[in-house]
């Protein structure tokens, strides 16, 4: 490589946001991580856990432990967090779902179906991951991915006006050339045994896919709520890579025939969390509503956007009313 490390970390944070990155402790794993965001999801809302129909775990890689090249996903990290969680009832169902970097939007989508449905009334939805034990540390694009859990308990309610809540989402699956638009290859060290894999991705098509697809998808959400785009206050946006955030929510609002971004309209963590995958949204979202970041308030009757892209290629959206 002939680009000199210190020039090399410069243009990365550019390029990305990134300044830190949080990796679990070597004892720890993804099933033990997603416990701790799930038993402070119970604590804040005040949750008996005996109550929850539901755990839904988004995670793409199951446990890998650490200094070992093999992931442990038997028994699946649901029923495993449900153990830790001491949670008896046979009644609360738990699984994982395995959609990419938007799994934990999916896993809202997935619980608010079942409140429909009538099979449910509340779920505890649950996004963790530990990147860091599947990342190529020979490869550039590692330098982005980096470990996370958070966790909410989704709970189906009568509102009295009938407007509060989940109000609209949307879920695409590309599948055609975007199909290994993310996927696991070999080490880039020379001489590695190929046999040993890790999580790629070409990014260059990432970026063009998500600019193009995720600001459409927010959109038709936004449209199917409902809400006017002026009514909108936030959005809650896949911690990825912060130019590249930055440009769909231009593009979205471009959509809308307007050329200014609205002050304040997008959080961001990335720049101390980095990317964790799952986690990013339910952890931006914690700490905007517990005010742990500047100049971000969120207010009862509040309209906000959840919006993902990530592995398969897979984009969804959430538009919600607090």
């Amino acid at each position: 490589m002939s680009t000199a490390p210190a020039e090399l970390i410069k243009k990365f944070e550019t390029v990305t946001g990134i300044q830190e990155r949080r990796y679990a402790t070597d004892d720890s794993n993804a099933s033990d991580i997603g416990t701790l965001a799930a038993s402070n999801a119970l604590m804040d809302s005040g949750t008996d856990p005996e109550t929850i129909d539901h755990i839904i775990v988004a995670q793409n890689f199951g446990n890998v432990i650490k200094h070992t090249i093999q992931t442990d996903a038997v028994p699946a990290l649901a029923s495993r967090i449900k153990h830790k969680l001491g949670i008896y009832n046979p009644d609360c169902i738990a699984y994982d779902i395995l959609f990419g970097c938007p799994g934990w939007v999916q896993g809202f989508i997935q619980a608010d179906a079942f409140f429909k449905a009538g099979i449910s009334k509340k779920a505890l939805v649950i996004g963790t991951e530990t990147l860091s034990r599947v990342i190529d540390k020979y490869d550039r694009d590692s330098m982005i991915f980096s470990d996370g859990a958070g966790a909410a308990v989704i709970e189906y309610k009568n509102s009295a006006n009938g407007d509060t809540g989940l109000l609209s989402a949307c879920a695409q699956t590309y599948t055609s050339d975007e199909i290994n638009f993310i996927n696991m290859g070999a080490s880039y060290f020379p001489g590695s045994d190929p046999r040993i894999r890790y999580i790629k991705m070409l990014g260059r098509k990432v970026y063009e896919f998500a600019i193009t697809y995720v600001p459409a998808a927010m959109k038709k959400c936004l449209e199917k709520a409902e809400v006017p785009i002026s009514d909108l206050r936030m959005i809650f946006i896949h911690q990825a890579n912060a130019k590249m955030d930055e440009v769909i929510i231009s593009k979205f609002y471009k959509l809308f025939g307007i050329e200014q971004i609205p002050p304040g309209i997008m959080p961001m963590s990335i720049e101390w969390l980095g990317n964790s995958s799952v986690a990013t949204i339910p952890t931006l979202f914690d700490m905007v509503k517990k005010d742990q970041i500047s100049a971000h308030r969120l207010n009862s009757g509040d309209c906000i956007l959840f919006a993902s892209v990530g592995a398969g290629m897979n984009v969804n959206a959430i538009c919600y009313r607090c």
